[in-house]
């Protein structure tokens, strides 16, 4: 044994001109699920017959038209199971049913008659043909192999006839450890396979190709179903079925890879659960091709709702990194990657016209509103935002839009607050902290007695200003409310130096709650070097705009940045 390396890269595919890697994917295989048996099995807690129908129903809503729901010889739970579906009609006219079973006739009979009285199904039955499990595991020669496979598939058609199931039942066969076997040898089982079953159409003959265990990289694993393609004679009555694991962490790109060298079918989980690091994320794969403008037929539209079930009822929760369902999956913690996102939605109709497309925006391949989750929570803020993610979550939590010299600013503040604290803070805290630090700020400038009045076609105002302890009556006008305040400040000699740079004004809320919020930047120092803003907010948007003001000159006076 200490002769051989301990591990050894593949031997390659002997393929001559291969076509896949010039192939695109334009059509979507068709999809079937085994959540229910594959993944069902290696959960740590087995589902339930309760659980199993709520995941069943939940694979219905999302599209799924083949769904594998038990190996009913394996326990009585999953023969009841089956027999529950079948009984109390709960599987539509449109969906198949699939059951697994070995090639032993007293476990296929059992199985058979699970399916009593289905409207539409499938007896899926595998037979190891790696040398690994052949020789070593059952003590079998190849020739004994391939005459368990011919033999298991006889009982199967026997069994489909005598119950009567003929018309309404397929057959799947899987050589197990496809990846692992000698290609001539799985190529030549599976036509005597073929021949035992009989004439068929690709909807009543599947043969299962699968990566049982991931030991290939992707590219063998399409060489392989691309050079079985090319050599197995009856395609036109067999449809080519994948079922990839996971154990390398490839089970997608592998997948993927075999749809186009000629996979028509692809069976897998949800979020991937199976044994081991798991089966094919079906989630993934259909998502990534939709992603491409590739119709699946399956809806992920309510994806936090799908999570809640697989969660309920797996025990398994899904990874805040999952590329789809994870919480964390369309988040941005960076601020250069907050700021890139923010300006893609507002540039999204140019965008769209640039790239001729609906869909195009930094850092997000897909549209998260395709899956029910909300734009709001795409960017979190934490030590690495910037002030792109900052004003972003102001402007989708709140419909606050703080004008752009500003951004810099409340950019400061926050990074403050998060270096103080540390970790990460949520929009509440945010909003907290922009009304703590900018908004109807109080010192030693503030007003009473506002009364508005017009003279002509010019605004009037006349007030209290108080500065410190002292009590002032001032009048003003302007061409507006904010200018008439302002001209009044400027005229009566109280003030510091200041010049109003910046204004800008938004109604929040509707109906009886809405108000309105006001930006003002004032500068400030004898040669105008400081810019300061601050924010009213009120449910009259003229007294929202004064109470800006106010604010700035009393955050201008606590920085020290007033002088005569």
């Amino acid at each position: 044994m200490e002769s051989y390396p301990k591990y050894r890269y593949p031997d390659p595919v002997k393929i001559e001109n291969r076509q896949w890697p010039d192939r695109v994917i334009t059509q979507s295989p068709k999809w079937a699920s085994v959540d229910l048996r594959d993944g069902n099995q290696a959960l740590p807690e087995p589902m339930s017959p309760a659980h199993k129908l709520e995941y069943f129903n939940m694979l219905v809503k999302i599209g799924f038209k083949e769904i594998e729901v038990a190996f009913p010889s394996a326990s009585a739970d999953d023969y009841n199971f089956v027999r529950m579906l079948i009984e109390e009609n709960l599987i539509p006219d449109d969906v198949t049913i699939s059951v697994l079973t070995q090639a032993r006739k007293h476990l296929i009979d059992r199985t058979a008659e699970s399916l009593r009285g289905v409207k539409k199904a499938l007896i899926h039955c595998y037979v190891p043909t790696s040398d690994l499990h052949g020789r070593f595991v059952f003590n079998h020669s190849r020739d004994e192999v391939k005459a368990m496979a011919i033999e298991g598939t006889r009982m199967v058609r026997e069994a489909i006839e005598r119950e009567g199931l003929k018309e309404v039942c397929g057959y799947e066969f899987s050589p197990e450890e496809f990846t692992d076997s000698d290609l001539d040898f799985v190529l030549d089982l599976c036509c005597a396979v073929k021949r035992e079953w009989g004439p068929s159409t690709p909807e009543s003959f599947i043969l299962n190709l699968p990566a049982t265990v991931e030991r290939r990289p992707p590219n063998q694993y399409a060489d392989m179903i691309e050079l079985f393609c090319r050599n197995y004679p009856y395609l036109s009555e067999t449809a080519i079925s994948i079922h990839a694991h996971n154990d390398q962490g490839c089970a997608v790109a592998a997948s993927e890879l075999a749809v186009l060298a000629g996979a028509t079918r692809v069976e897998g989980t949800i979020f991937g659960h199976g044994e081991r690091t798991g089966n094919l994320d079906l989630a993934v794969l259909a998502l990534n091709l939709e992603s491409r403008g590739v119709p699946t037929g399956l809806s992920f539209s309510d994806m936090p709702e799908i999570v809640r079930i697989v969660e309920r009822n797996s025990g398994i929760e899904v990874h805040p990194r999952h590329p789809y369902a994870g919480d964390l999956a369309f988040t941005a913690f960076s601020g250069s990657h907050q700021d890139a996102i923010r300006k893609g939605f507002e540039h999204r109709a140019e965008i769209s016209d640039f790239f001729r497309q609906g869909w195009k925006i930094p850092y997000l391949h897909l549209d998260p509103a395709d899956l029910g989750r909300q734009y709001e929570k795409l960017i979190r803020i934490n030590s690495q935002s910037g002030k792109g993610g900052v004003v972003y979550v102001l402007e989708k939590e709140f419909g606050i839009y703080p004008p752009k010299s500003m951004h810099p600013e409340i950019g400061a503040v926050v990074q403050k607050y998060i270096d103080e604290t540390g970790g990460e803070i949520d929009s509440k805290i945010l909003r907290q902290i922009l009304d703590d630090t900018f908004v109807n700020i109080e010192g030693p400038y503030r007003m009473e007695n506002y009364q508005r009045a017009s003279v002509g076609d010019r605004s009037g105002a006349t007030f209290t200003w108080f500065i410190g302890g002292e009590k002032h009556e001032l009048t003003g006008q302007g061409n507006g409310p904010l200018s008439a305040v302002v001209h009044s400040l400027k005229s009566s000699g109280l003030m510091p130096f200041f010049k109003l740079e910046d204004f800008s004004e938004r109604s929040l809320g509707k109906d009886a709650d809405a108000h309105a919020i006001a930006f003002v930047g004032l500068r400030c120092g004898p040669d105008g070097e400081h810019l300061v803003y601050g924010a009213g907010e009120h449910s009259n948007i003229d007294r929202a705009a004064i109470a800006a003001l106010i604010s700035a000159m009393n955050r201008a006076a606590a920085a020290g940045v007033f002088h005569d």
